[in-house]
């Protein structure tokens, strides 16, 4: 049995679908923390460790910690973190799908956004 080959069309209805997911999936979990937040008296979570001279690793560990316990804060930033990871893998997915189409010049264009992108998010936290 044959199939079609994989085409723009293709690759752009499933990209487009991705971000209507990632937006949905992250408004979701937002709504979700909003209400675990607001059943909580609007308590806001103690972040021990976000003193000035905090590191990333402390910063994220805590927010871990919170999300573990259900903390309606954490589920609210996770639902930001999703709205932020959403272009990203976007990224790693037109990726793919410019592979399956063997274009190379977008191959090495989205390599290098990527790239960038990765560099960004691992390096540019707030002193």
């Amino acid at each position: 049995m044959r199939t079609r080959p994989f085409t723009d069309i293709d690759l752009n209805r499933s990209v487009g679908n991705l971000l209507r997911l990632g937006v949905i999936l992250s408004v979701v979990t937002s709504l979700i923390g909003f209400v675990k937040l607001f059943l909580e008296g609007f308590k806001m979570p103690k972040y021990k460790l976000l003193d000035m001279g905090s590191s990333s690793e402390k910063v994220w560990g805590s927010f871990w910690d919170s999300l573990c316990k259900g903390e309606g804060m954490a589920i609210i930033q996770l639902g930001i973190l999703l709205l932020i990871l959403t272009p990203l893998v976007r990224i790693i997915f037109a990726l793919i799908g410019y592979l399956k189409e063997k274009d190379y010049v977008y191959v090495v264009i989205s390599t290098i956004v990527l790239v960038i992108m990765v560099v960004s998010f691992l390096t540019g936290y707030a002193h």
